[in-house]
């Protein structure tokens, strides 16, 4: 069986070392308002604990979450007990979901609010990486709200190890970076616009993580050609990205996109 235990890597200057492939836990706690080509059941807790259990056996010590995946983290705490020093997390603040709909508040006491609540759904005494979940309009949040000032306090406290944006935005993910530890980016065979914060990030030493790297299940490419490992090419052919995060719920898919990983980066 291939795995990515020998390929973990810095994300950045942080000390973190992560797998370049990790697990997205959104399909955990929610299935309203998301972007998939096709419907899912959210899996039960045996299901999920199997799936985490997996993850951990192809090398994967990355795992992500937000208080905008519904149940996502306050399933995570349990699933995730006795094992804490296995896993670096990524949760996220600035985006809530209630009843089908997503709001946004980027304060600084909804900043220590959201954070101190995903300590307690995680049950851990620190988050390893905390993303601000933007709504698109990075550049105001970083520059006239509380989120990343708040994020550095809570970092000197020791109750998160390091922080950035999940943004939509170059300007955005460039300024996010100045001041952070990570940017969170678009990039895939649809989509590279944020390619320059990809750049920035290498030339500075600080973390990528790539999101909808397979386009959140939509690559489409010619016949005959393996959209997962063309996209992954695509991804860690470029030496600034860190990590991917893949969110699928399918232990078959979960294999397969570690071998394809572990195959690509070989080849690198």
């Amino acid at each position: 069986m291939k795995t990515l235990h020998h390929l973990h890597r810095p994300l950045g200057s942080t000390g973190l070392n992560i797998s370049p492939l990790g697990l997205g836990t959104v399909k955990l706690g929610r299935d309203q308002g998301v972007k998939y080509p096709s419907g899912f059941s959210i899996p039960d807790d045996r299901e999920a604990a199997n799936l985490i259990a997996l993850a951990r056996e192809l090398g994967i010590n990355l795992i992500d979450t937000a208080p905008a995946y519904g149940r996502s983290e306050e399933r995570l705490g349990p699933l995730l007990r006795g094992q804490r020093d296995a896993w670096v997390i990524v949760s996220k603040t600035g985006e809530e979901f209630d009843n089908g709909q997503s709001r946004f508040d980027f304060s600084a006491e909804h900043t220590r609010f959201s954070v101190e609540r995903s300590l307690k759904r995680l049950e851990t005494d620190y988050i390893d990486l905390v993303l601000v979940h933007s709504d698109g309009n990075d550049l105001d949040i970083l520059q006239n709200t509380g989120v990343y000032e708040t994020l550095e306090r809570l970092k000197e406290e020791g109750l998160i190890r390091a922080f950035g944006l999940s943004g939509k935005t170059v300007d955005g993910g460039l300024l996010a970076l100045q001041r952070g530890d990570c940017a969170m980016v678009t990039y895939n065979l649809n989509e590279q616009a944020e390619k320059p914060v990809i750049d920035y990030a290498q030339a500075h030493g600080r973390g990528i993580l790539i999101k909808k790297a397979l386009a959140s299940g939509h690559a489409c490419l010619a016949p005959g050609v393996d959209p997962v490992r063309a996209s992954f090419e695509l991804v860690f052919g470029h030496p600034g990205v860190t990590s991917a995060i893949v969110g699928t719920i399918n232990p078959l898919h979960l294999a397969h996109n570690v071998a394809m990983a572990v195959e690509v980066l070989g080849d690198h």
